[in-house]
C-alpha cells in the first residue's frame, strides 16, 4: 500500500468502534469485488489522462450514499493520491488492512524508508486536517515546531524518543506525558503517530516535514479570489465546487474586489493560478501582437 494512503486509512480506521470499523471493512471488500468484476469501472480508474482529484471526484459521485461516510473518504482519497494503475491495487490492500483490524484490534506499521516514513505520517496529517478550520493550521503548525526544538534541545529526551531499540510504549507514554494538555487534540495525535508510524531516528526532522506539510495544506485550503465585481451565492457555490473538482479538497473562498480587473476572475490557490479576468485576456492579446503571434498566426 501506498504510504500516504496507509497514514490516512490509519486515522480513520483507527478511531472507529468496532460496530463501525466491520461496516468498514465489509464495505471496503464489497468495493474490491464490484471492481475486480467490471472491466469498466478498471478502466476509468486506470485512466492515465484523468487527474487524480477529477478521479477522486468521480468515484466519490459513484459511492457517495450509497456507502458509509469513513470508507468513502478513503476510497476518495486513495483514487485520488494513487497513480491510476493502483487506484484498484489500493482498494483491495485497504480491504485487507480493514479485516485484519478487527480480527486483531492492531494496525501494524512496516518499516519503510525515511521519505515513505514521512509519507504515511503526511497521509495521517491529511485526515486530520481535512474539516478543520483553517484558523487552526497556524497554531498546529507553531505546536509542532515547539515540540520539534524540546526534542531537539533535551538531551534525555532526544536519546529515548530516537533510540530505536526502546519500547514504543515508552516513547508514546513520554510523548503524551510532556503534551498532554499543553497542545491542541490534532497537534497531539501528529506527534503520537510520529513515534508509532515514523523512523526512531528522523522524529525531528518528520516533525519539521509536518510544520512544513500542514502550511502547505493550508495554502491548497483558501482561494484568493480577486474579482472586478462582487461575487453572489451562486458565484461563490459554483466556484467552491469547481476548485474541490480540480483540487480534490475543500476550499475556502477569500474574495478582494478589485474593479481594475475589468471583469471576470483571478484565483491563486497553492501554486495554481488561473486568470479568467478581463485585464489579463487584454494583456495576453497584447504579448502575441507584440511579439507577432496574432500576425503569423492569421496568415
Amino acid at each position: 500500500m501506498l504510504a500516504r494512503i496507509e497514514g490516512y486509512a490509519a486515522a480513520l480506521l483507527g478511531r472507529l468502534d468496532p460496530s463501525d470499523l466491520s461496516t468498514s471493512a465489509e464495505a471496503l471488500t464489497r468495493l474490491d469485488q464490484t471492481v475486480l468484476g467490471r472491466s469498466d469501472l478498471r478502466a476509468v480508474l486506470g485512466d492515465t489522462s484523468i487527474p487524480g482529484p477529477v478521479r477522486g471526484a468521480v468515484v466519490r459521485d459513484l459511492i457517495a450514499g450509497k456507502l458509509d461516510e469513513t470508507t468513502v473518504r478513503i476510497a476518495v482519497y486513495a483514487a485520488a493520491v494513487a497513480p491510476a494503475q493502483e487506484v484498484a491495487h489500493s482498494w483491495d490492500d485497504l480491504a485487507y488492512v480493514a479485516r485484519e483490524l478487527v480480527q486483531t484490534g492492531h494496525f501494524g506499521h512496516d518499516a519503510l524508508s525515511l521519505m515513505d516514513s514521512r509519507r504515511r505520517v503526511g497521509g495521517l496529517a491529511d485526515a486530520l486536517v481535512e474539516d478543520l478550520d483553517t484558523s487552526l493550521f497556524a497554531t498546529i503548525e507553531e505546536e509542532l515546531f515547539r515540540w520539534a526544538r524540546t526534542v531537539e534541545a533535551n538531551v534525555d529526551l532526544r536519546r529515548l524518543l530516537l533510540d530505536r531499540d526502546a519500547a514504543k510504549e515508552s516513547r508514546v507514554g513520554a510523548t503524551t506525558q510532556l503534551l498532554q494538555g499543553r497542545v491542541t487534540e490534532p497537534t497531539m495525535r501528529l506527534a503520537l503517530y510520529v513515534i508509532e508510524g515514523g523512523r526512531p531516528r528522523d522524529v525531528v526532522g518528520t516533525l519539521d516535514f509536518l510544520v512544513d506539510y500542514v502550511a502547505k495544506a493550508r495554502d491548497w485550503r483558501v482561494a484568493r479570489v480577486h474579482t472586478a465585481r462582487p461575487l453572489d451565492e451562486a458565484n461563490e457555490a459554483t466556484l467552491i465546487a469547481s476548485l474541490r473538482a480540480l483540487t480534490g479538497q475543500n476550499v475556502e473562498l477569500q474574495v478582494n474586489q478589485e474593479p481594475d480587473l475589468l471583469g471576470g476572475v483571478l484565483v491563486e490557490v497553492g501554486d495554481l493560478r488561473l486568470d479568467a479576468t478581463t485585464r489579463g485576456r487584454l494583456s495576453a492579446l497584447h504579448d502575441d501582437v507584440a511579439s507577432g503571434h496574432l500576425y503569423h498566426s492569421t496568415l
